[in-house]
């Protein structure tokens, strides 16, 4: 059995699953894809709508998952926790305490995350495809504004209508569009909006999930009375983003202190090309923002949050264009191009993934196994196997050029013998991005 701790994962074996909190507690489940957001308002199981394919709510307090039944397109299952009563705030209750179990006897995993304080609900876990296969990961992410809350920023059509006898608050029955976030993040929105229709760019969508992550560094930040990646409990902003469920391609932030207003942090960030750039980017379309106050000083800490989210068809677009770049080195050495290899894709996707959820950054993995060890396991069948990887970059440019000014890594690139190449890419972690190459000759 696994105890996980919020922002662990697992790896689960291909079956039916039970998830459950004992207590006076409900279960929620959204289902989205890579974009992160439900394809409908059926992809909300809940109270009143206790299932979708390959999930189903049971008694007591517990949700049947089979990732084989899900619908066509879910990649990601979100398991929301709440007060059974409505009226009664989740801090004054137990901390919730999750079990993950099979079909045999065994528990799989268990997850007990801190006692919320004003927090309504709490983004529990999620259940999410990491290639062929599923992982489940500890979120323990709280929201502030109710189920309503959480189901409008997965993208369901949410009415705020009062409640009536044996309605609960935040009932989500089909309504129009949710109203524009109150606040800091309102006046952030309509700012940046402003801005970037008067350039001619689509405006960015406030996602709940960055917005949550922003907050929670900005406090964090406020909290040891200082700008940094880390905050005092060493979890990086890359991290508190992916723990709260967001996978990105790209995450541009903005870490600030002193503006006191939405306007004046705005206003900051116009005042020169570098920090004007995520703004006016069309290839980030989401955005989050938090603040927070340092008691002692009274200064002001910001954190913002430009993202453009993952796909399948966007990671895939990032693997060929690192295919792409080298070959360009290559040829411009005089050297035949490379051949892209599923096999070798698979192991170098497998390992960045890897090193961004454990949080380690080598050629070794924990376990002892090497880069010939992971394309063996693959069904790689190359005599020869060399391996660059690199952390913090964020573009394929700026990878590959960083490859070609180290020595060891351009020896690889260069390497005249090597006619095949897998790429990997995952985000998250403490540097925020992870990238593999994995050569491989055939003679």
């Amino acid at each position: 059995m696994s105890e996980l701790t919020a922002g662990g994962n697992l790896a689960l074996p291909d079956t039916e699953l039970s998830i459950r909190v004992p207590g006076p507690f409900d279960l929620s489940v959204l289902v989205t894809g890579d974009s992160g957001k439900v394809g409908g308002d059926g992809d909300f199981v809940f109270y009143n709508q206790p299932s979708a394919p390959g999930v189903r709510l049971l008694p007591g307090g517990g949700i049947r998952v089979d990732p084989r039944g899900l619908r066509a397109g879910a990649s990601r299952l979100t398991v929301v926790v709440s007060a059974a009563d409505p009226a009664t705030p989740l801090g004054a209750l137990p901390a919730p305490a999750m079990t993950v179990t099979g079909p045999g006897p065994g528990v799989l995993a268990r997850f007990a995350p801190a006692r919320p304080t004003h927090e309504t609900v709490l983004l529990l876990a999620e259940v999410y495809r990491r290639g062929p296969g599923w992982k489940l990961r500890a979120l323990g992410q709280g929201y502030a504004d109710g189920l309503a809350g959480v189901a409008r920023d997965f993208g369901v059509e949410v009415a705020e209508e009062p409640a009536g006898p044996g309605a609960p608050a935040g009932s989500v029955p089909a309504a129009p569009s949710a109203p524009p976030p109150a606040g800091t993040a309102a006046e952030f929105d309509a700012l940046v909006r402003g801005r970037r229709r008067s350039a001619g760019l689509p405006p960015l969508a406030l996602d709940g999930r960055l917005t949550a992550a922003a907050v929670a560094h900005a406090t964090a930040m406020a909290r040891q009375g200082r700008l940094g990646v880390e905050g005092p409990d060493g979890v990086s902003v890359f991290q508190r983003v992916a723990a709260g469920g967001y996978r990105s391609l790209r995450l541009e932030q903005h870490l600030v202190s002193g503006p006191r207003t939405a306007a004046e942090f705005v206003e900051y960030c116009l005042g020169d090309g570098e920090r004007r750039a995520p703004l006016y980017d069309p290839d980030l379309t989401d955005a989050g923002i938090g603040s927070a106050t340092d008691p002692g000083s009274g200064e002001t800490y910001w954190t913002a949050l430009w993202a453009r989210p993952f796909t399948e068809r966007g990671l895939a677009a990032t693997a060929a264009e690192v295919l792409s770049l080298t070959n360009a080195e290559r040829a411009a050495a005089g050297l035949a191009p490379l051949a892209g290899d599923p096999r070798l894709t698979a192991a170098a996707q497998a390992f960045s993934t890897d090193m961004a959820d454990r949080a380690f950054y080598s050629h070794t993995s924990p376990e002892g196994l090497q880069p010939w060890d992971r394309a063996a396991a693959a069904g790689s069948g190359h005599r020869g196997i060399g391996e660059n990887i690199a952390c913090g970059q964020r573009s394929p440019r700026e990878v590959v050029q960083g490859w070609m000014d180290s020595p060891g890594h351009r020896a690889n690139i260069l390497d005249q013998g090597f006619t095949h190449l897998g790429v990997g890419f995952a985000d998250g972690g403490p540097a925020g991005t992870y990238w593999t190459q994995l050569f491989g000759r055939t003679g």
